[in-house]
């Protein structure tokens, strides 16, 4: 099943501070130039590049978070591209978005009961005692407790407040997850924990993933394709062992040159 399809997505943003040219039109910075590629049900694209490559402009390209979006954004086969709010809001169920930082990403006056339930709220007719009972249900399926319901963002973990942002996150029942860095903001060893939920949650709930990182170790581990970005444009995409393994592109051999390696008495030609 087709969850997503991005045709052609390009989107620019005008350049601060510069001169309009003869034409009349200011001189563009484009964040997303010509990007297409398909994702099927239970698929993890991780998306990969360094900062300033697009990839962030296009998880919120798709979201609809931006406007003025040039190309086709289909999601679920319904062009969504064009949508007005008010047309978009019975698809946002279906797509939702985890955060880079889970320290701005969260309302510090609300607790962590009213985060996660307020998006299936603003959903839907549920309220009250079958609110909290969905709410306390999608916690626990994050690695959160009761106990946790109550409380303040400042009262958690780095990585619990993440896990608060995922479980908001799948609330809805959602069939696609865009992950904008999800890691990239905690120790090592939350990070492990992290992604092994992402993939414990994907398997139970049948998800597609958007998994957007510069490390292409974690992406390596979580990803089934992978799509290089580069200026704004999909350099090299395919499945995972075909990019990782035999590469093509410069670019994507340099990336591939830049991750560590775990021994120390190993070397590698950059």
């Amino acid at each position: 099943m087709e969850i997503l399809r991005c045709e052609h997505v390009k989107k620019f943003f005008p350049m601060k501070g510069s001169k309009k040219s003869i034409f009349g039109k200011p001189d563009m910075v484009k964040a997303v130039n010509d990007v297409s590629f398909v994702l099927k049900e239970g698929e993890t694209l991780g998306i990969v590049g360094e900062s300033g490559s697009g990839k962030s402009t296009l998880a919120r390209c798709i979201m609809r978070l931006y406007d003025n979006v040039e190309g086709k954004i289909e999601l679920l086969g319904k062009d969504i591209t064009h949508l007005s709010q008010k047309e978009l809001r019975p698809y946002r169920k279906h797509m939702q978005m985890i955060f880079q930082d889970p320290y701005s990403s969260l309302n510090p006056r609300m607790t962590a009961g009213e985060i996660i339930g307020e998006n299936l709220k603003n959903q839907g007719n549920i309220h009250g005692a079958e609110l909290r009972q969905r709410t306390l249900e999608t916690m626990e399926l994050c690695g959160l407790s009761k106990y946790h319901y109550p409380r303040y963002p400042h009262e958690f973990s780095g990585g619990q407040r993440q896990r608060i942002s995922i479980a908001r996150a799948l609330i809805t029942n959602p069939k696609l997850v865009i992950a904008d860095e999800p890691t990239s903001a905690l120790d090592v060893s939350i990070q492990a924990q992290i992604i092994n939920l992402l993939k414990d949650l994907q398997d139970e709930l049948s998800l597609s993933y958007i998994f957007i990182s510069h490390d292409l170790a974690v992406v390596e581990h979580i990803s089934t394709k992978v799509a290089v970005m580069y200026l704004g444009k999909i350099v090299e995409a395919g499945e995972k062992e075909e990019i990782y393994h035999h590469p093509k592109h410069e670019y994507t051999k340099t990336l591939l040159s830049a991750i560590p390696i775990s021994h120390p008495g190993m070397r590698k030609n950059k």
